[in-house]
């Protein structure tokens, strides 16, 4: 089977840096801290959630994870407390970080429900709550490493609906996907995506438009246009860049930047730096 999280994650990081670890007692607001999501892991509870207008109570070892910045408070016993481990994640890019993007607003799995994460969160807990050197650069390895289970965990349940990763969960449409993440300057027609996904033409259309929510044509150059915003915080050449994903020159890259973002390269660029 193509590697559906290899490209994304290879050109867009995800990074975790833990900032809490042990008993949480009491009432904790946490408020968002510029553009980082947040992921918490409970080891053992009860812990009650609110975040804007919902609120849900969690009794068994469970995993929280607000994407974007978002107010959430835990209630807990004020003496007891919840034992839990806590970390900030950052999606290379923001808004523009196309996996951070496809997440929910609010994701909570139990996580036993999790496939194949038991060893890493039996290591994760254990370095977590204990006094050991280098124990923060190891957990967050380990945090970022249940990014990837959660990333894998939604698509192959298929519990994410619509957008990028329900494409990706699609038996067929995510081989037209990995190919325009692997290719983006290569000049994919719907015939030639239809093909690699082994659809017709006009089944092909009306599935993506479904279950990703916009065209082909339209995810591809929301693609291209994130390559481009990649590249350009890295201070690559507009000339350069155009190239290397299907523009055949800056005026029809810039042209295509303004479209999709409402500025031009240059000027997002110059936004960047402020």
């Amino acid at each position: 089977m193509t590697d559906r999280l290899a490209v994304l994650l290879g050109r867009f990081s995800v990074t975790a840096q833990v900032f809490h670890a042990g008993a949480l007692c009491g009432i904790n607001t946490l408020e968002p801290e510029g553009d980082l999501g947040q992921l918490h892991l409970v080891r053992a509870g009860p812990v009650e959630v609110f975040h804007r207008d919902a609120s849900l109570r969690i009794e068994a070892p469970s995993l929280l994870l607000y994407p974007r910045p978002t107010v959430h408070r835990f209630i807990t016993d004020p003496v007891r407390g919840a034992d839990m481990a806590c970390a900030n994640v950052r999606f290379e890019g923001g808004a523009g970080n196309p996996i951070g993007a496809a997440l929910p607003t609010f994701v909570c799995l139990p996580l036993e429900a999790i496939e194949g994460a038991s060893a890493v969160l039996e290591l994760l807990f254990d370095e977590a709550f204990a006094q050991r050197c280098g124990r923060y650069a190891l957990v967050n390895r380990l945090f970022e490493a249940v990014m990837i289970l959660i990333l894998r965990q939604l698509m192959e349940s298929g519990e994410v609906r619509s957008g990028m990763l329900a494409g990706l969960s699609h038996p067929r449409l995510r081989n037209a996907l990995v190919a325009m993440h692997e290719a983006p300057a290569k000049e994919w027609t719907l015939d030639g995506l239809a093909a690699v996904a082994g659809m017709s033409r006009s089944v092909f259309a009306n599935a993506f438009r479904e279950t990703v929510g916009i065209t082909s044509g339209q995810y591809l150059q929301g693609w291209r246009v994130g390559l481009v915003q990649h590249a350009l915080r890295r201070g690559r050449p507009l000339k350069v860049v155009a190239a290397d994903v299907g523009y055949g020159s800056e005026a029809a890259l810039s042209r295509a930047f303004k479209a999709q973002v409402g500025l031009s390269p240059r000027e997002w660029r110059r936004a960047q730096a402020i």
